[in-house]
């Protein structure tokens, strides 16, 4: 399995914690953002990434990470009942609403929310939303310098004792 992937990018590090919580090993194909190999067009149209290749060529960090967690259904990383799963999916799929675009917006300079958006953010109800989530939110602290509500540092220091989410804020402080 062979995981293309960018460092910086929080899409990228959604898929590199789904990939350790279900305890994968995979092969790292690291591509610079600022300058796209012209194979990754070829994998993914957009010349976005993550791509995910293990016989099957999959690009998208959330339809990743529902893939690897049919395909390899232990560890879980979406809750049993159809609702709680369903709710999962939904704070996925809307993930630009509640707290994306702010948090471009913001990295850019622009006017923006992000704050807001932070104290608002529902995380706790799903190890599949947190992990969607918590890329966002570490790079926010401790890329961009926003300090984070007091709910949401407990709730990442408490996701943080997991191996996979410790592995990201580690490699996070080394960018």
């Amino acid at each position: 399995m062979r995981l293309v992937d960018a460092p910086r990018c929080p899409y990228c590090a959604r898929a590199r914690i789904a990939l350790a919580e279900k305890g994968l090993s995979y092969e790292r194909v690291e591509v610079d953002l600022q300058d796209r190999p012209d194979w990754l067009y070829d994998l993914n149209p957009s010349g976005r990434v993550p791509v995910l290749d293990d016989g099957f060529v999959l690009p998208e960090s959330a339809v990743i990470m529902e893939y690897l967690d049919h395909r390899y259904p232990d560890p879980p990383l979406l809750p049993d009942d159809p609702a709680a799963r369903a709710t999962a999916r939904l704070l996925v799929f809307r993930f630009d609403d509640y707290l994306g675009t702010e948090y471009y917006a913001f990295r850019r300079g622009e006017p923006n929310e992000l704050h807001a958006r932070l104290e608002a953010l529902e995380v706790g109800q799903s190890l599949f939303a947190d992990i969607a989530y918590a890329p966002w939110v570490i790079r926010a602290r401790d890329m961009l310098g926003v300090d984070l509500p007091e709910r949401l540092e407990a709730w990442l220091a408490e996701l943080g004792e997991r191996p996979s989410v410790a592995a990201e804020v580690d490699l996070v402080g080394t960018l």
